[in-house]
This record gives structure tokens, C-alpha cells and sequence, in this order.
């Protein structure tokens, strides 16, 4: 079950084919000061999907912060993650027109729409 005031992002982002065995070692050890931005802005249950056949990056988590465009200004203005950002956006390519990286005006990776959601509970 979600915790109130929980929101829930999904997001997709092309990953390039030559880039997804090195993408993947990176994320196996992500650096800890990226984690520890994530953790003091609020960033829960992160996860990131690869879908081949499409070279297709999905991103889900949860921001249980008050004041999400504060939060996702405060991780783009950390420099552990400026780096991580240059490194990991190399490896990618965005939907979003006009889109030059991570942490800037046009965002790099795109919103995907929720269409249905079921978290279970008590049965009748």
C-alpha cells in the first residue's frame, strides 16, 4: 500500500544498443553520494528496467517529499550527480525534443502516464 502523500513517477529513456553492458555495470555499484541525494530528497523504491527488443530504459519510484520541484532541483544542483549524470546520459538518448541531459530546462527523460493501478488490501 502506499504511503499518503506518496507519488509515483514513471519514466522511459532510449538506451544506446553498444552502451547496455556498461550501463548495466555502472548501475551495479552506483556511487554513494548519487544514493544519499536520493535518500535526503525523498526518492523511495527506485528502480530502473531495460527492455531490449526497444533499447527501452523504464524508471519507476516514489517521492514522498512536500515539495517535489524543490527536491529535483536540490539533486540536480548536487555535483555527485552532475558527474553520475555525465557519465550515464552518454549512454542514452531521449524522447524529448531539444533534450541535452539530465538536470536541464527540457527534461531528458520522458513522464509515462499511469492508466491503472491496484495495490491490493483486504479481500471482501
Amino acid at each position: 500500500m502506499s504511503t499518503p502523500h506518496t507519488k509515483r513517477i514513471c519514466q522511459i529513456i532510449k538506451l544506446k544498443p553498444e552502451c547496455a553492458d556498461e550501463y548495466k555495470e555502472v548501475h551495479r555499484n552506483v556511487w554513494p553520494g548519487v544514493l544519499n541525494a536520493l535518500r535526503r530528497h525523498h526518492i523511495v523504491d527506485y528502480s530502473i528496467n531495460h527492455y531490449p527488443p526497444l533499447n527501452l530504459l523504464i524508471a519507476n519510484f516514489k517521492y514522498t517529499g512536500s515539495d517535489f520541484e524543490k527536491d529535483m532541483k536540490a539533486i540536480g544542483d548536487d555535483e555527485e550527480t552532475q558527474r553520475w549524470w555525465r557519465l550515464t546520459d552518454g549512454m542514452q538518448e531521449s524522447f524529448n525534443d531539444g533534450a541535452s541531459g539530465s538536470g536541464k530546462e527540457i527534461p531528458w527523460w520522458t513522464d509515462v502516464e499511469e492508466v491503472f493501478r491496484f495495490e491490493g488490501g483486504s479481500s471482501a
